[in-house]
C-alpha cells in the first residue's frame, strides 16, 4: 500500500478525531458553568456534590470512565447495547470528563479576581450582571486561556482513547495499518496529524490572548 492511500485512510480517521474533539467542546465548555458555580456556592450539599464530581472526574482515567458508560446501561438496567452505543459512551464520557477540568479552571479565573474590583463596581452603580459581564468576564477568560488552551491540546491528543471502546478514530486507523502493513510510516503520519492541528489550536488560542491584551492584571 503506499502512502496516498494510507494518508487517505489516516484522514478517514481524522475525520472521526476532529468529530470527538468538537463535540467534547461544544458539550463540556457549557456544562464546566453550572458546575463551577455549584462548587462555589453557599449551600453546602450543592457544593460537596459538585467538588464529589470534579474529585471523581479527574481522578479517575478517562478511557475506565468510557467503560463504565458504555458497560453500565446493559450490566445493570439490561438495555441492549446497539451499533451506536460504543459513539455514545465516548462523546458522553469525553464531555462529563472535560467539564470537571473546565469547570475548575474556571473557579480558579472566578476567584483570581479582587473583591475590590467588585465593590468599585457597586459604587459606580453597576448590578450584579453588568459587574460580572462587563468587568469580571473579560479578566476572567484572559486569564483562564493558557490554562483552557493546555486542556484543549491534551484534549486533541485524549481523542486517540476512543480506540479501546471500538470507536474508529485516527489512532486506531494507524494501530490497523501498522499491524497489516507491518511499517511505521502510519504512525508517523498520524503524528504530524496530531501536531499540525495542535499547531492550529495554538495559534488560534495565542490570537485571542493579544486581543485580550487591554486587559492587563
Amino acid at each position: 500500500m503506499d502512502i496516498t492511500t494510507m494518508t487517505g485512510m489516516l484522514l478517514e480517521g481524522f475525520g472521526t478525531t476532529i468529530t470527538i474533539f468538537a463535540l467534547t467542546l461544544v458539550g463540556s465548555i457549557p456544562l464546566a458553568v453550572p458546575i463551577a458555580l455549584a462548587r462555589m456556592s453557599r449551600f453546602l450539599p450543592l457544593r460537596t456534590l459538585a467538588r464529589v464530581y470534579i474529585s471523581i472526574l479527574r481522578g479517575t482515567p478517562l478511557m475506565l470512565q468510557m467503560f463504565a458508560i458504555y458497560f453500565a446501561p446493559y450490566y445493570v438496567f439490561g438495555i441492549e447495547l446497539t451499533p451506536d452505543s460504543k459513539w455514545q459512551a465516548c462523546i458522553i464520557a469525553f464531555i462529563v470528563n472535560y467539564a470537571a477540568y473546565f469547570a475548575e479552571i474556571y473557579r480558579s479565573g472566578i476567584q483570581s479576581i479582587p473583591r475590590g474590583q467588585y465593590e468599585a463596581a457597586e459604587v459606580l452603580g453597576y448590578s450584579r450582571a453588568q459587574t460580572f459581564a462587563r468587568i469580571v468576564l473579560p479578566q476572567v477568560i484572559k486569564r483562564i486561556l493558557p490554562s483552557m488552551g493546555n486542556e484543549v491540546i491534551t484534549l486533541v491528543k485524549d481523542t486517540s482513547l476512543a480506540f479501546a471502546i471500538g470507536v474508529a478514530e485516527m489512532f486506531s486507523t494507524a494501530k490497523a495499518l501498522v499491524a497489516s502493513q507491518v511499517s511505521m510510516v502510519p504512525f508517523a503520519i498520524s503524528a504530524v496529524f496530531y501536531w499540525v492541528f495542535n499547531f492550529l489550536v495554538e495559534i488560534i488560542i495565542g490570537r485571542v490572548e493579544k486581543k485580550l491584551d487591554y486587559y492587563h492584571d
